[in-house]
């Protein structure tokens, strides 16, 4: 049975609860900038505090209480820590050379995590959604009132971009795709086109979940 069906065949029977924000989790453990920086990027050139998807590499443990915490609330669905894992956002960090490196590391957590608890009650299997944040630029809006022709990146870089980020979240062993946080429609499509590409390159193809704010 495909991941799709089992989802469909869960969600004839009952409404399927997602987990809740990764961000304001964090912040409970009230990181220094050391701590967010770990050994490895001890000496990256910028500030790295605030960079929440980078602590997959840097404090996995960190990540995976967190997943098990909304699976032992009861959560059928965790979102891997990919929100602002794109070249795009990464790029305030300076580490977009790392963009594949933390979507299918963040997977293959969340994966270990669902696993985990899937065995501990095999009636309620867990499903990880790869997240996929609208970054921090828009297509349709310029971000210059002066200059409202003024666009901050284009469709094909952003598309570019998202396939990077795909690639990494369904290496790492994804179960479905959540484009999230949806502020731009153009975005989603650039999104959407993004997914499709590297559904086609890869010869597989995920659920996909959609959410706009």
């Amino acid at each position: 049975m495909t991941t799709r069906q089992r989802l469909d065949n869960l969600l004839s029977q009952r409404i399927l609860v997602l987990d809740g924000a990764m961000g304001t989790m964090i912040q409970r453990h009230k990181l220094s900038e050391a701590g967010f920086r770990g050994e490895r990027f001890a000496r990256h050139p910028r500030d790295l505090k605030g960079d929440n998807d980078l602590l997959v590499l840097t404090r996995p443990d960190a990540i995976r209480e967190i997943h098990d915490q909304y699976l032992e609330a009861g959560a059928d669905i965790i979102e891997t820590n990919t929100f602002n894992s794109t070249a795009v956002a990464q790029a305030d960090y300076g580490l977009e050379s790392i963009v594949y490196e933390l979507n299918a590391e963040a997977a293959r957590l969340a994966k270990a995590a669902a696993a985990g608890w899937t065995a501990k009650t095999p009636d309620k299997p867990r499903f990880v959604a790869g997240s996929i944040g609208p970054t921090n630029r828009t297509l349709s809006i310029s971000p210059d009132v002066n200059n409202p022709s003024l666009r901050a990146i284009t469709f094909d870089e952003l598309r570019a971009a998202y396939e990077e980020q795909v690639r990494g979240l369904i290496d790492g062993g994804v179960d479905l795709l959540l484009l999230e946080t949806i502020f731009d429609t153009l975005n989603a499509k650039a999104g959407i086109v993004a997914i499709e590409n590297v559904f086609e390159e890869k010869d597989v193809r995920l659920p996909l979940m959609i959410s706009v704010t």
